[in-house]
């Protein structure tokens, strides 16, 4: 029966932005709602949940907070910059440096401040909507992929160092970069090559977007859309919660690639909480590269799978429906791609 309810607010969570408007332009207190639900269902409540809930989302919100300040009063330079740097750069070099650095440089500044870099790089550069919403998918995969070369990206590659850092496997600093670093690399690298096929400048659009201010709302935009990612990483919280009871049932107990394809799982559930389920001394390292690139992959595909996602698309008003329209398609893509190199043992 747990089983069953379970599964129901999965796919009432996966479906719900998709098929429900007033769903979509609330995710954030969607989530929230069915993060109490799974949790209530699971009997997750704990004194140690709740803290957890309250105080794990606080460095992230203010690291949106002080970032978003900074470059309200910068806006104007960067605005600057950016039209002097096209005069005698291509867009579409930019663009590509602009992916490939922030999806590498991720691992050392973290996937929030990539990500919120991220926004003021869309925000100054002169596309249309179109193109500024795929260019912020493609950039969100890339900052997801180069986050988990280190522990200093992401939650993801810190607990997967530690879980791992027993014997057999002996996880150090520089365990994920030499396990995935030649995959993760060349699929930042690559990331920056579609994002130059994806973004198509239109003339007519430059001033609009250099009219950040406008659309972000000043400094109050900036401690609406903290809240909101506040909110945002408590549901994912309480969601992980929730659905522990079926992820220890179900995640660790498949084989390798069956357990690649389960984590799709993480496009709506928070990558960390499945890491932390899933990892530990006992897997093979098969096991362990099958489980983080399926969680590194398909936590691009939707908004709730990455908190770079969730960052970008509350400062760019990205829709669940706008995000899923490239993310999804991009995201089996790169997924079926990586199981032909399972397979074969490629990476």
């Amino acid at each position: 029966m747990l089983t069953l309810e379970l599964s129901l607010i999965f796919f009432v969570v996966l479906l719900g932005p998709f098929l429900n408007r007033k769903i979509e332009g609330n995710l954030e207190a969607f989530l929230f709602v069915m993060g109490l639900l799974s949790a209530t269902v699971s009997g997750a409540w704990t004194g140690e949940l709740v803290h957890e809930g309250l105080i794990a989302p606080v460095n992230i919100t203010l690291a949106v907070v002080v970032a978003g300040a900074l470059f309200h009063y910068l806006r104007n330079s960067l605005d600057r910059g950016m039209r002097r740097l096209l005069i005698t750069v291509p867009l579409p070099a930019v663009v590509f440096s602009g992916v490939v650095i922030l999806g590498l440089l991720s691992s050392v500044i973290s996937a929030i401040i990539a990500a919120l870099l991220l926004v003021e790089f869309i925000n100054v550069l002169p596309l249309h909507r179109r193109a500024e919403v795929d260019l912020t998918i493609i950039a969100c995969f890339a900052i997801g992929f180069g986050a988990a070369l280190t522990p200093l990206g992401e939650p993801l590659s810190t607990i997967a160092v530690s879980k791992l850092s027993g014997p057999p496997h002996h996880a150090t600093f520089f365990y994920l970069l030499k396990l995935l670093g030649p995959y993760l690399v060349a699929t930042v690298v690559l990331s920056g090559v579609v994002a130059v096929f994806f973004v198509r400048p239109s003339a007519d659009d430059v001033e609009e977007s250099l009219s950040g201010e406008a659309e972000n709302g000043g400094l109050g935009g900036v401690f609406t859309r903290a809240f909101k990612v506040y909110v945002f990483v408590m549901a994912l919280i309480f969601l992980g919660a929730g659905f522990k009871p079926l992820i220890d049932t179900y995640f660790t107990q498949i084989p390798p690639l069956a357990l690649f394809w389960a984590n799709i799982a993480s496009a709506i559930l928070d990558n960390a909480t499945l890491a932390a389920a899933e990892l530990g001394p006992a897997l093979s390292e098969d096991q362990i590269k099958s489980a983080l690139l399926g969680l590194l992959i398909s936590g691009g595909m939707l908004i709730p799978g990455n908190i770079p996602n969730i960052i970008a698309a509350h400062a760019l008003r990205i829709k669940s429906k706008e995000w899923a329209r490239l993310g999804v398609p991009l995201g089996f893509a790169l997924m079926l791609a990586t199981m032909f190199l399972l397979i074969f043992r490629l990476v």
